[in-house]
């Protein structure tokens, strides 16, 4: 065992990166051969710090490389789950005398020069890579960690905090996705994932994390009512609004569902414009009641409506559509629709709000997508498309050329490079990036396509889909809780996507688009995306 450590210490450079960094490497060769242990290699530490004219906080910073070492080297197990929530029993708390040493860790070169200044540190293994992580605690994390100590439910710590239930959620959310806290396992999964198949991408796999999520949403379009008149619009028939009491059970249905699974739950709220429907401002309230985060896809507004809907709950996120730039954009949208835009990005932006553009790409605005986003790119947060649907008006409209997509797929990527608002939503970006042996991301919904699997659409007259943008219909939330839905043969046929995708390598974290497949008269079920270029 002794010998096994000193090996181990001595023959990776990523052992103490920091520590050797701090000495030359005779100094550390020459501790290291009289440690047998990562305790004893610390001690050796502190006890020569001096004589070896030593960086002061270099002990400091041993004492959380060792504990990455023990990490790293599997010497401490990774379960990340648990019945209940707890604190990662792996997570190690470090209280520094200086400052900046978690930026040491990481290999920062830039702002982390210590400073003789209390901090603490945490360092834990990440829960699905099972890789070592560590940075300095915040007051979030302490918060989440108090939480979780006394059991305190985030209702409770929402109203000793003066705040949003979803706000404290968003905290507990984020502590589990990083693995700071441990709680029940998702009980959405995909049931024929890939999850354990190699991906030829250097030996890398397609991550786990990919095959089950603690987040589900609703895209709620909660009236067919719009103050526009789009031409690509998927949808113009009248309808009347549900009850109130009936639309509240829609939000109980939800949270039943979420509470049942272990998960947490978004609301999307649209349309038609959300903000025209007579409940909207009742419902919104009603939904941050229960603790959903709360986006909105919708037209622009005043401030004042923005404002009123912060004092309830700060939207996780404002998204609104431009299709190209001025003139086209108001072709499509209608005139002076294009500037009324870049006024309400100004007011989103002054409230502090998550701004979102999303285009609709079509064969006429191919050209303008990059374009638009170099032109948005200081006024939003995030910019990104989705491809034609062709149905309701939007039959009228030219789909992109299939064979000139994979290009413009490359470009898009190129420009995002340099834009940090482009946004990869499209699942066909994985093929680029296994192509080019780069890191896979979660496509289109964050799990490949997330139809009925961590979303569906409800439409106003409580029609339930699969996905909105083309006819997948899964049930009505007016006659049958989102359980049964959820858990239906239609549901399950559609989260398993393609065949012709089942056997693909990157099914996980793609199976293409099932509404382009369907617009061109293909059967979903069977056929994939025909702009899939594997």
């Amino acid at each position: 065992m002794h010998k096994t450590f000193k090996n181990r210490l001595l023959a990776d450079q990523k052992n103490f990166a920091g520590v050797r960094r701090c000495m030359n490497a005779d100094q550390f060769r020459e501790i290291a051969l009289q440690t047998n242990s990562v305790d004893s290699f610390i001690q050796m530490l502190r006890e020569n710090t001096e004589k070896l004219k030593l960086p002061a906080y270099v002990s400091e910073l041993a004492a959380m490389e060792g504990h990455i070492f023990k990490l790293a080297n599997r010497l401490i197990s990774v379960k990340p789950y648990s019945e209940g929530h707890i604190i990662n029993p792996d997570l190690s708390v470090f209280s520094n005398t200086w400052k900046h040493l978690a930026g040491i860790l990481i290999g920062a070169t830039h702002g982390c020069q210590p400073v003789k200044e209390d901090e603490q540190v945490m360092v834990w293994p990440s829960p699905n890579e099972n890789k070592p992580m560590s940075r300095a605690i915040t007051s979030e994390d302490l918060l989440v960690m108090k939480m979780t100590m006394e059991n305190l439910s985030s209702k409770q710590v929402a109203e000793q905090t003066d705040t949003n239930i979803a706000a404290v959620n968003g905290a507990v959310l984020q502590a589990l996705d990083s693995g700071i806290i441990w709680g029940p396992k998702s009980k959405i999964i995909r049931a024929h994932s890939l999850e354990t198949r190699s991906v030829s991408n250097k030996n890398k796999t397609v991550s786990k994390a990919f095959g089950t999520s603690r987040v589900f949403a609703l895209q709620w379009h909660i009236t067919q009512a719009c103050d526009l008149n789009c031409r690509h619009c998927y949808d113009r028939t009248p309808t009347e609004p549900l009850t109130l009491s009936r639309e509240i059970a829609i939000l109980d249905s939800l949270y039943d569902f979420c509470n049942t699974h272990n998960l947490f739950g978004q609301v999307s709220f649209t349309g038609g414009n959300p903000l025209l429907h007579p409940n909207f401002h009742r419902l919104y309230k009603e939904a941050s009641d229960r603790g959903f985060f709360i986006g909105i896809l919708g037209n622009p507004t005043s401030r004042d409506e923005i404002e009123s809907l912060i004092a309830i709950q700060q939207p996780s996120f404002y998204q609104v559509s431009l299709e190209g730039l001025k003139k086209h954009n108001d072709y499509i949208r209608g005139t002076g629709h294009f500037q009324r835009i870049l006024a309400f990005l100004k007011i989103l932006k002054q409230t502090g709000i998550y701004s979102k553009i999303m285009l609709t790409l079509t064969r006429d605005n191919l050209d303008q997508v990059i374009p638009l986003g170099e032109f948005l790119k200081d006024r939003i947060d995030l910019y990104t498309f989705n491809r034609l649907s062709l149905m309701g008006e939007g039959a009228n409209l030219i789909m992109a050329d299939p064979s000139k997509y994979s290009r413009f797929l490359e470009q898009y990527m190129n420009a995002a490079q340099s834009h940090k608002t482009f946004d990869l939503k499209d699942n066909l970006f994985n093929i680029l990036l296994h192509k080019n042996q780069s890191t896979l991301f979660g496509g289109c919904t964050g799990y490949g396509c997330g139809a009925a699997f961590n979303f569906v659409s409800i439409l106003a007259t409580g029609e339930v889909h699969a996905c909105r943008k083309f006819p997948s219909p899964i049930g009505d939330i007016c006659k049958q809780s989102l359980t049964e839905i959820y858990h239906s043969k239609i549901a399950d046929r559609y989260r398993k996507g393609a065949e012709e995708c089942s056997s693909c390598q990157l099914n996980l974290v793609c199976r293409g688009c099932m509404a382009s497949a369907h617009s061109y008269g293909l059967d979903v079920f069977k056929k994939k995306d025909p702009y899939c270029f594997i």
